[in-house]
């Protein structure tokens, strides 16, 4: 299977206190709608489509899923573990999950919350202390196993779905209604922060969605929805070409700006797309 990552979150600083600092902030707002972004959501529902729709939802989960796994079938991927020798650790399961990068423990242990006799719970020890490393220790094939056995159950999968929810899929899709965008342009905003990451810094989600506002405006502010995605595709790409991992930039380049400059702003289908060289349908 063939991963792309994002960049590590802090070190040593967890999801949910990242996710904190990245909902404080204008980039991955969540507060209560304004009559205005109320007004905006109205119209996006109306002209552009919603991404949190199931299907629309589904067909994001296919096209991130052809990037990360290059497969359509993302349901597959629940039970996915591997250490790609990226500098992060293990990555796993539907969004990959990273051991080093702290979002993996927040899965861990929000499932043992609620499944508290689980295979995995038992690993939350050392899943904290490989917290922003690539190490292994404590955790090592076993782990592994576990994850593997784990991720057949169906609490295990509503976990993961839980937790991409809370972290990359909501607070995405949110802050690009707010930005008066349609499906299109959320799922540009969600395959950004599944491999950026949520917070403000360059590299991350919140500070590519800054370097794009300061050459051209959102439609919530006004401008042109077109030109306002590549300016955020442009800017994502600057930050991709930064890191080895992530220097292919196909997935922005014969996905994602092909749907854009065929006007298919709402992301229906047919779709075909290319990723890595490798072609993808949806019909």
């Amino acid at each position: 299977m063939r991963k792309t990552m994002r960049p590590a979150l802090v070190a040593g600083l967890t999801v949910a206190s990242a996710l904190t600092v990245a909902l404080a902030t204008p980039a991955l707002s969540s507060a209560a709608p304004t009559p205005a972004s109320l007004t905006s959501a109205a119209a996006i529902l109306a002209s552009g489509g919603d991404l949190a729709s199931p299907e629309k939802k589904d067909i994001a989960m296919q096209l991130v899923s052809s990037a990360e796994n290059s497969s359509l079938d993302w349901k597959a991927q629940y039970s996915y573990i591997e250490d790609i020798g990226d500098g992060r650790g293990y990555t796993a399961g539907i969004i990959g999950f990273c051991s080093g990068t702290g979002d993996m423990l927040e899965l861990v242990q929000a499932y043992t919350n609620s499944m508290p006799d689980n295979p995995l719970a038992k690993y939350l020890p050392a899943l904290r202390n490989v917290n922003g490393t690539d190490s292994h220790s404590g955790l090592g094939q076993a782990f592994v196993d576990a994850w593997q056995a784990a991720a057949k159950t169906s609490q295990f999968q509503a976990a993961q779905n839980s937790e991409r929810d809370r972290v990359y899929f909501n607070p995405s899709v949110n802050q690009a209604k707010s930005d008066g965008l349609g499906a299109l342009g959320q799922f540009i905003y969600y395959d950004a922060i599944v491999m950026h990451g949520p917070g403000n810094s360059s590299d991350s989600f919140g500070g590519i969605r800054g370097s794009a506002i300061k050459q051209a405006k959102p439609p919530a502010q006004g401008g042109n929805e077109t030109t306002y995605l590549k300016a955020f595709l442009d800017a994502r790409k600057v930050i991709m070409k930064q890191e080895e991992a992530h220097a292919d930039t196909s997935r922005v380049d014969t996905e994602q700006l092909v749907f854009l400059n065929a006007g298919n702003l709402d992301l229906h289908t047919p779709l075909k797309w290319k990723v890595y060289g490798d072609s993808y349908q949806i019909n």
